[in-house]
């Protein structure tokens, strides 16, 4: 019988930490199917599960992953729509894409064409449904408007670059210097956050301020992103990482900061977006904006970055690559 291998964290700390498991090939449950998985997605929450600051995360041991792409290999009771062969892909809330084979509740596939990319597909699932649902979900934003995002070059920073200055709005992005053709071949203008205060330089353009802002670190970041916002516009919060691996702490505050600005009198509104949440709270809205992606990806509006893909495993040279923030855009793991 097949063995199956899948990535696991038994203790946290450097990337070194996450070993590889042989074990028995998992059995779909009722209204489960079996993947068998060809792109497995690398997030920053993974990272942070890893040094022990991604309070969503199960319990050590674990294996991390929120997002793949891959082909039905076995369908429960139960299951209907799916069948062997198909190609699908997914955002898994729970974890535990870090797999040769894993099994899901088939609610949360949706189908793909097979001759599309498993990398590209996977990039959509966390980094451009996040995006997805920050712009039009959360921030609601309009032609003409503009925007600043951070770390344009990342995954959900370029994902964000794209669907914004697609839906007509003008994007300013923070990045180094070193990625400022990568930010402006995506659409939008580069600010270095490392040379410039982005603020300052933000004001200098708009001393009114601008229409909506996204921010993935929380804190005083936080607060000097609100900075930039016009009266009555929108920030919209998706992580509290603080630049570092974020923690419980960290986030209790995140949360509390978020509250406490949206009680200032400027008529500023604060949103924060989680998508594995999200997902979990309205999945038709999920398979919905999932396909939508797909379409635009088929018919090429979207243009997925893949920094690199990495064989499963060697993991751990993939959460290397994220921490040192050697690469932009998305990081997969491949299985071999």
């Amino acid at each position: 019988m097949q063995n199956n291998q899948r990535v696991i964290i038994n203790q946290h700390g450097a990337p070194k930490v996450l070993e590889t498991l042989t074990e028995t090939m998992p059995t779909p449950q009722a209204n489960e199917v079996r993947v068998k998985v060809l792109a497995a997605g690398v997030g920053y929450a993974d990272i942070m599960a890893q040094r022990g600051g991604y309070p969503l995360a199960p319990k050590t041991p674990f294996t991390p992953g929120y997002d793949f792409a891959g082909i039905v290999d076995e369908v429960g009771e139960g299951v209907t729509g799916f069948k062997k062969g198909d190609h699908v892909t997914a955002l898994n809330p729970f974890f535990g894409c870090y797999s040769e084979f894993l099994c899901i509740d088939s609610q949360y596939l949706v189908k793909y064409p097979k001759h599309l990319s498993p990398a590209e597909v996977c990039s959509l699932c966390l980094n451009y449904l996040t995006a997805y649902c920050i712009l039009f979900q959360k921030a609601d934003i309009q032609p003409g408007q503009t925007l600043l995002v951070h770390s344009g070059a990342g995954g959900v920073g370029s994902a964000l670059i794209q669907l914004a200055t697609a839906a007509g709005a003008r994007v300013l992005s923070t990045a180094s210097k070193s990625k400022h053709d990568l930010v402006r071949t995506l659409g939008a203008t580069p600010v270095d956050y490392q040379a410039e205060d982005f603020v300052r330089v933000v004001k200098s353009q708009f001393p009114k301020g601008i229409d909506a802002a996204f921010d993935a670190f929380g804190g005083s970041h936080l607060n000097r992103t609100c900075r930039v916002v016009k009266r009555g516009g929108t920030i919209v919060s998706y992580g509290f990482s603080g630049g570092k691996f974020g923690g419980l702490l960290p986030m209790i505050l995140g949360i509390a900061q978020v509250g406490f600005i949206n009680l200032m009198p400027n008529g500023k509104q604060v949103y924060f977006c989680a998508l594995p949440q999200e997902v979990r709270k309205n999945v038709s809205w999920y398979r919905e904006a999932l396909t939508s992606l797909i379409n635009k990806l088929e018919v090429g509006e979207l243009r997925p970055i893949v920094a690199e893909q990495v064989p499963l495993s060697e993991a751990y040279r993939a959460h290397e690559l994220i921490e040192n923030r050697i690469v932009s855009g998305k990081v997969v793991l491949v299985c071999e």
